[in-house]
């Protein structure tokens, strides 16, 4: 565009006039220098941060687990085995309430809900803290895997006593 077209765009829009309030009128495009500054000013900002390289908010730091393969599948059994264990427990105390060994307050003491998540986790700590050889975390994992019911359960627990065969 020349200089005296530019010229008459800017008067047939009214830019360059002045207005009631003694301000100039801008001609509402961008010079050259402007466009210059803007793309600069993006290409220098970079632009948005890939959510790759963002940094995490406030992420909490996580202690490295410093357990021994055997331990941590020792606790994995022992967190499995403890409400399964516990609800045993319940189905062993109604069943004594069935045969008149106790009586309702008895039963309803028994199974609290607060006695049963107790109980959880007694067994869990005891669980944890023992050391147990890896046939006898073997024999947590399978106990637990292939015995649904109680007793069939409390009996495959049994081996954990058993002599290791050689």
């Amino acid at each position: 565009m020349t200089k005296a077209a530019k010229a008459i765009s800017l008067r047939a829009s009214g830019a360059g006039q002045p207005l009631a309030s003694g301000r100039v009128r801008r001609s509402g495009r961008w010079s050259a220098r402007t466009w210059l500054v803007a793309a600069v000013a993006a290409i220098g900002c970079g632009g948005a941060v890939p959510v790759d390289q963002a940094t995490p908010a406030a992420a909490p730091a996580v202690a490295p687990d410093t357990r021994t393969p055997l331990a941590r599948r020792r606790d994995a059994a022992c967190d499995q085995l403890g409400p399964k264990l516990t609800s045993c427990a319940v189905e062993d105390a109604r069943a004594n309430l069935a045969a008149g060994k106790i009586d309702q307050a008895q039963l309803e003491r028994d199974t609290a809900p607060a006695v049963q998540r107790k109980n959880t986790e007694d067994f869990a700590v005891a669980c944890k803290s023992t050391v147990y050889s890896s046939r006898q975390v073997r024999v947590l994992e399978v106990c637990f895997r292939d015995e649904p019911a109680c007793a069939p359960l409390l009996d495959c627990l049994g081996h954990l006593k058993d002599p290791p065969k050689h």
